[in-house]
């Protein structure tokens, strides 16, 4: 079994330099960016949160409707 050679450069060919095809789109830039920007006031902000309301009526009937076919199983 042989090793592979290098081939020799051909005359006229240009090799790609670590910099070829290194250009981002705009999007590729401005959305982490922007994620940084909303996650950082959201974290500024994160001191004014409020509690929550507490929930209405349905959630408790929805709660006793699930035991009592629960119970009959």
């Amino acid at each position: 079994m042989s090793a592979h050679t290098p081939s020799a450069a051909v005359p006229g060919r240009r090799v790609p330099g670590p910099a070829a095809g290194s250009r981002l789109p705009w999007w590729a830039v401005l959305l982490p960016a922007a994620a940084f920007a909303a996650l950082l006031m959201l974290l500024a902000a994160g001191g004014e949160a409020a509690a929550a309301e507490p929930a209405g009526p349905l959630p408790q009937i929805l709660l006793s409707q699930v035991q009592i076919l629960l119970n009959t199983l």
